[in-house]
């Protein structure tokens, strides 16, 4: 065995069968000098993928031992791709990327750089990318409206795209919530990070999975799983709201403004509505925290792994068997 430290690259996949020949190239290319200083795995997380995604990366495996597949039972999401990846890769330090290159794998070995410089967390920071400046400026206003209402750190401007060193992914890995969100989890557990800062890139092949619906889920999704200021503000909002009620009450009582009335009831309603509409949310999360389901479940039959370790197969597999 290796006595190098081991890198792990982690790619969520989803019928992504143009994307990963080309990808794989790329990487390749961009991991040569890191290859000169450490062992590379290269594990591709396919959730459930309909097109020849899997053929392709078996056929890469072939090509190249580094190479490993987990596929999923059935599409369990992004965010529990990328934890099933994290959750069996080997390396001393973790990398997460996709291979449609929007984030460049070219970016990797500066990563590197800042891990051996002493940064727990080295990523990319998005600060251009190709796309409508309606949703560039929504999507800006939303990390950092994130960032205020959240209960811990958030990194601004960060997404998957990222390394972090083997005792964060631990960290992140105890985590038991059944809602896992990686940006959230990242900045929670602290430790020093670095950003790089660079601009996003065109899809190389296929089809986007994202669309307006999945981006406004993704953001319901993080405030969730990084505030409870919904709940809170709720209360906030008590004594203000029973100061105008009482008003409007004093105004219809004495003064005759039928009006008024209309209008304190149709504030009421309309408080608590929103109110129980918080609390039924976080009760809903609470509900499925509890039940413990797993976040995502691994067909073995259809994935092909091969640990750096015993040890470290045995454990990702009691692991698996247990709990996720």
């Amino acid at each position: 065995m290796s006595s190098r430290k081991l890198l792990s690259v982690v790619c969520p996949v989803y019928n992504e069968e143009l994307s990963i020949p080309l990808f794989y190239e790329r990487l390749q290319t961009a991991l040569k000098r890191v290859h000169e200083t450490y062992d590379v795995e290269l594990l591709f997380t396919n959730n459930r993928s309909t097109d020849g995604t899997r053929d392709i990366i078996l056929d890469l495996r072939r090509k190249d031992s580094s190479v490993s597949l987990i596929t999923l039972s059935r599409n369990f999401g992004y965010q529990a791709s990328v934890m099933a990846g994290l959750r069996h890769a080997s390396g001393d330090a973790v990398v997460v990327i996709d291979v449609d290159c929007e984030d460049p794998p070219e970016m990797i070995p500066t990563f590197v750089e800042g891990w051996e410089s002493g940064f727990d967390i080295v990523y990319g920071a998005r600060v251009q990318r190709s796309e409508l400046k309606a949703v560039h400026l929504m999507r800006l206003a939303f990390y950092r409206l994130n960032r205020l209402v959240a209960d811990s750190d958030i990194i601004l401007d960060m997404a998957e795209f990222a390394l972090i060193s083997a005792r964060v992914r631990d960290l992140i890995l105890a985590n038991e919530s059944t809602y896992p969100f990686l940006r959230t989890e990242t900045g929670y557990v602290g430790f020093s990070r670095k950003g790089i800062p660079y601009k996003r890139q065109h899809r190389l092949r296929g089809k986007t999975h994202y669309n307006v619906l999945g981006m406004i889920e993704f953001a319901i999704g993080g405030i969730l799983s990084s505030s409870t200021f919904p709940l809170r503000f709720a209360a906030y909002l008590a004594p203000p709201v029973c100061l105008l009620c009482a008003v409007l009450l004093y105004l219809d009582l004495l003064q005759g403004l039928s009006k008024c009335l209309d209008l304190l009831v149709g504030l009421g309603v309309i408080y608590l509505v929103t109110f129980m509409a918080c609390i039924s949310i976080y009760l809903a999360r609470i509900y499925k925290n509890g039940v413990g389901r797993p976040i995502y479940i691994v067909d073995w039959d259809e994935s092909a792994w091969t640990p750096f370790s015993r040890e470290s197969a045995l454990d990702a597999m009691w692991t698996t068997n247990r709990s996720h």
